[in-house]
């Protein structure tokens, strides 16, 4: 029979194999998301724009910037992902303005 220790050892392993795997699906499934995404023109705003805990969404101001795929950002907060990529590829966010 195996001591606790072992057994918790055993455990701890399971626990971080299993995040990792985890990981690794959640990469796969949003890499397939984004494609059909990308593939048919769909924005978040046409998924229809679900709101954390059924709370109502916080409106942030008026789009400054429009992506690539019609995704609109007004300048404030959280830089999304879209702009960065964009930024990274030497585009200016002034390329963007509405």
């Amino acid at each position: 029979m195996a001591s606790y220790a072992e057994l918790m050892a055993q455990a701890k392993a399971l626990m971080e194999q299993a995040e990792k795997s985890k990981r690794a699906e959640r990469a796969e499934a949003l890499a397939a998301i984004k494609a059909k995404m990308a593939e048919y023109g769909i924005t978040a705003a046409d998924l229809g724009g679900a709101t954390r805990a059924g709370k109502a969404a916080k409106v942030k101001g008026e789009a400054k910037y429009r992506g690539p795929n019609g995704e609109l950002w007004s300048g404030k907060g959280r830089r999304p992902a879209w702009a960065n990529e964009a930024l990274a590829a030497g585009k200016s966010l002034n390329d963007f303005a509405i």
